[in-house]
């Protein structure tokens, strides 16, 4: 990422979640009394995050990461015991541990407000690849071939191309440009076991942040990029799209 690409998109995410926590002050704390009400527990949730790729090395034959690891916060939109018996695993359409209010969030994506906060003190940023758990990153990465290359001089962001463009877990809504590559993209050989697969909707995820990568390669191209994604992130809110 160039110098002038990085002075600028580091001055629209302080500039934006400034903006961001005034206007949304007033409706934190009726979301923070809905969560409670809804289900008795913490309001908030934090779990940690990978970051920014930092390198990758192989080790007795095996791709090891390491990532600039944080702790991200989020409105709690799943029960507390969500993940007592699975451990780590993503979330999904329909996810039967999310509770009332916390499907509104999610549809509404108005549990990401916090993230304002970690975009201010620099962890994260407005726009960028979604934050992915360093754990389930590295597992992707050996389905994925380069999956974690979407990391790469980039910081993880509140919403980006892939999440404006793409379904809840980046699975091809119905009509876009890209559905007529599906069947290219998507389990090309056929296989009736790998039909759904978790693989195959990051990886038209992949194609998304590598694209919003490209862009920041040049100041021009970056914000043209930028302002698309910030102007139409409201509007995938409104519609409940994208999650």
């Amino acid at each position: 990422m160039r110098l002038s690409v990085r002075i600028a998109k580091r001055a629209i995410d302080i500039c934006g979640s400034l903006v961001g926590l005034a206007a949304t002050a007033p409706v934190m704390p009726v979301i923070a009394a809905a969560i409670y009400l809804d289900d008795r527990g913490p309001v908030f949730y934090k779990q940690r995050r990978a970051g920014t790729l930092r390198s990758v090395s192989v080790q007795e034959g095996t791709k090891q990461l390491l990532f600039n690891e944080f702790y991200m916060h989020k409105f709690r939109t799943m029960r507390t015991d969500a993940e007592k018996h699975t451990g780590a695993v993503l979330a999904s359409a329909g996810d039967p541990r999310v509770t009332r209010v916390g499907r509104f969030l999610r549809k509404t994506r108005l549990d990401e407000l916090p993230q304002l906060f970690e975009v201010l003190r620099g962890t994260m940023s407005l726009v960028g690849p979604r934050p992915e758990r360093p754990e389930l990153l590295q597992d992707l990465s050996f389905a994925i071939p380069f999956f974690e290359e979407r990391m790469r001089d980039m910081k993880p962001g509140i919403t980006g191309l892939a999440q404006i463009s793409l379904g809840y877990q980046g699975d091809i809504p119905a009509g876009s440009e890209i559905e007529t590559f599906a069947s290219v993209l998507q389990n090309p050989f056929g296989l009736e076991e790998a039909k759904g697969s978790i693989a195959d909707d990051m990886r038209i995820k992949l194609l998304y942040d590598l694209a919003y990568a490209a862009a920041t390669e040049k100041l021009s191209s970056y914000l043209a990029m930028e302002l698309k994604i910030l102007f139409k992130t409201p509007l995938v809110m409104l519609r409940g799209a994208g999650r």
